[in-house]
């Protein structure tokens, strides 16, 4: 079997500070603790013949068992949701790294690793709605739906600039052009930022308050501390959406 590389070596191909310093470009959870763990995970991966292409798409099956977790019932589901997310997040580090190795990046893997963030974060909304619903009330479901919608409309709104600008011939836009002009939006953008509320419609973060809110359900015996989690969500993310909104066209993004 071939040797494994040296970790400084791997670190300096695999994981490019232009990359993690970047404002979008990197989750704080990789920054924290996940890249540490991804690298030796990778480290062994490249020895075999695992192609990125099929670590992405078992990041989508992470992502996606996450939310059908939920539908099992008591702390088990919500737990197992909350490990199957930080799976997700390995993976979606580790595909990456092993594809820089290899030099195996394709236009398909970042096909795969987009459709992923977009239906795990969807379905771990929609898991939720449905957890709740177990009491026989449809109303649950229909907020979970609702919220998985805004998951995807905000995931979406970013992603439909990049493919506006490349159909106008522009470049990929700079983090300054994503700062709005008018100063209104600018001041409401800095407030969510520092509030850092934006991150519960994130799939990671999101795992882990229910998770919490399951760790309650449990301690009250009723499923209310997880509806309540989960209309919180629905509110956060549907504001977000008009925010995020706003904040791409009042910014040069589109410019």
């Amino acid at each position: 079997m071939v040797a494994a590389p040296a970790l400084a070596e791997l670190r300096e191909v695999c994981q490019p500070q232009a990359k993690l310093r970047s404002r979008n470009g990197e989750h704080w959870a990789g920054r924290l603790y996940m890249r540490r763990v991804s690298l030796r995970t990778t480290r062994q991966l490249v020895r075999t013949r695992i192609s990125p292409d099929t670590l992405t798409w078992t990041m989508v099956v992470c992502g996606v068992g996450a939310g059908a977790a939920l539908l099992i019932p008591g702390l088990t589901g919500a737990v197992l949701a909350a490990v199957l997310f930080q799976l997700f997040l390995l993976f979606d580090c580790v595909d990456g790294e092993v594809a820089r190795w290899k030099g195996q990046n394709s236009a398909t893997g970042i096909y795969v690793d987009r459709l992923g963030a977009y239906l795990a974060d969807a379905a771990l909304m929609t898991g939720a709605g449905f957890r709740v619903a177990y009491d026989g009330s449809a109303y649950w479901a229909a907020v979970g739906l609702a919220t998985a919608l805004g998951v995807v409309l905000l995931k979406a709104s970013t992603d439909l600039v990049d493919v506006a600008r490349a159909r106008r011939g522009l470049s990929v836009a700079d983090d300054e052009a994503a700062r709005p002009r008018s100063e209104g939006v600018a001041t409401v953008r800095r407030l969510a930022s520092a509030l850092k509320i934006h991150r519960l419609t994130n799939g990671i973060e999101a795992s882990l308050v229910l998770l919490a809110a399951a760790v309650a359900d449990t301690l009250t015996g009723s499923p209310a501390p997880t509806a309540a989690t989960l209309a919180a969500l629905a509110v956060i993310t549907w504001l977000m959406v008009v925010a995020h909104l706003a904040s791409i066209l009042s910014s040069s993004r589109l410019r």
